[in-house]
């Protein structure tokens, strides 16, 4: 009876060994779902950024033409001023004596040139009636012309002593905003010493400064219509100004100008966009980055999170068959898109891709895939193209 019953338990125990070894259909795990959807094929927007400095449409600097003393300040640095608003006024009593002096010399020649008219008239006569010889009536023509001569310097000395006067007083040569200004009144300014007393900045258009390496220019030029580098970048979409807090300027600029060369010392060529700045919320000096919009034509792109790094390679989990799974390795563009990558080889226009949660995936696994509209996963460049 013990034999019985001890062969009865070890047969209870050998099937339930067996069925943990081999379930059922109904012990089965399930397939798990992810996202998928195709790549995007067709036409995009790369958008370039490049560092650039900003300087102003005329940043004209104010140095004295003349030697004196600040008498009076009439701005205050940061005003905005008008073309030819009072900025300083200086003063030099030299300049002041000089034009008393020139002055004086004018009316001094004035009275020398009447009187030898004077005695050009006087003698003209006599000479008619053969009283004197004409060559005393030359004499005295000489000396009228003479005279006359020495007005003519007088008035000149004149002029100049007046304008070296005018100097004293400096007004704004431009629209725009008052910088730093280094002095106080009663300082004594030189011309020859090269020191400003400030610079204007005329910021109703900025200049924005920018380079681009070789390589890239090559690779940017392919893109553009035109014959030459100034006519092909002339072609450019507008392009916008990212400010250094990160926001976007709202108003569009255009690349006007190129150094027309490349550096032998940085290896890049320099260009300069202009932007309108009716508000002046730009301000000279300030740095930025300038983005630059490039269309390209039957790309493929791919989301950023579907692809993961192996051994220095970038793969993404392809689905074939309808649901099993290939890791295919790709090669990537520099540039990206948003979060999207510019895919230059690996994928055809028609792959399908699981889109997230590929950590768990591995080649050869069967997935229930669950598709994703095409235009939610790529509607930051849908929107760019459009």
């Amino acid at each position: 009876m013990k034999k019985l019953t001890f062969l009865l338990l070890l047969s209870v125990l050998l099937s339930c060994n067996k069925n943990k070894q081999n379930p059922g259909k109904s012990g089965t795990a399930p397939i798990a779902a992810y996202k998928v959807a195709p790549v995007y094929y067709g036409d995009a927007v790369i958008t370039y950024s490049f560092p650039a400095t900003i300087k102003g449409e005329q940043d004209v600097v104010i140095i004295p033409k003349v030697d004196g003393f600040i008498e009076k300040m009439y701005v205050d640095e940061g005003a905005d001023v008008k073309k030819g608003q009072l900025l300083f006024q200086l003063r030099n009593p030299q300049y002041e004596e000089a034009v008393r002096s020139a002055n004086a010399a004018v009316k001094i020649a004035v009275a020398n040139v009447k009187s030898a008219q004077m005695q050009v008239n006087q003698v003209k006569p006599l000479v008619d009636r053969n009283i004197v010889s004409k060559y005393a009536l030359e004499a005295n023509q000489y000396a009228l012309e003479s005279s006359q001569a020495s007005l003519a310097s007088a008035k000149a000395n004149l002029t100049n002593a007046q304008v070296n006067l005018g100097y004293l007083t400096i007004r704004s040569p431009a629209d725009g905003t008052v910088g730093v200004i280094p002095y106080k009144t009663g300082s004594l300014v030189s011309s020859s010493a090269g020191n400003s007393l400030t610079t204007v900045y005329n910021t109703s258009n900025v200049y924005v400064y920018f380079s681009v390496n070789e390589k890239l220019l090559l690779g940017f030029t392919h893109h553009f219509k035109g014959n030459t580098q100034q006519n092909k970048f002339s072609n450019l979409e507008e392009v916008s100004l990212q400010l250094a807090d990160g926001t976007v300027y709202p108003v569009k600029g255009k690349v006007t100008a190129s150094s027309g060369a490349v550096s032998t010392e940085t290896g890049s060529a320099n260009f300069r966009a202009t932007f309108p700045n009716p508000n002046r919320l730009i301000q000279s000096g300030s740095s930025a980055n300038i983005l630059i919009p490039i269309p390209v034509e039957s790309t493929i792109l791919v989301p950023q999170e579907a692809s993961f790094d192996l051994q220095g390679k970038k793969f993404v989990y392809q689905v074939i068959n309808k649901d099993s799974l290939i890791s295919t390795s790709i090669e990537v563009s520099e540039n990206t898109i948003g979060n999207l990558f510019i895919v230059n080889k690996g994928l055809n226009k028609n792959a399908i891709i699981v889109l997230e949660g590929i950590g768990g995936l591995k080649p050869g696994m069967r997935i229930k895939p669950v598709p994703v509209k095409k235009d939610s996963v790529y509607q930051a460049v849908l929107k760019e193209v459009k």
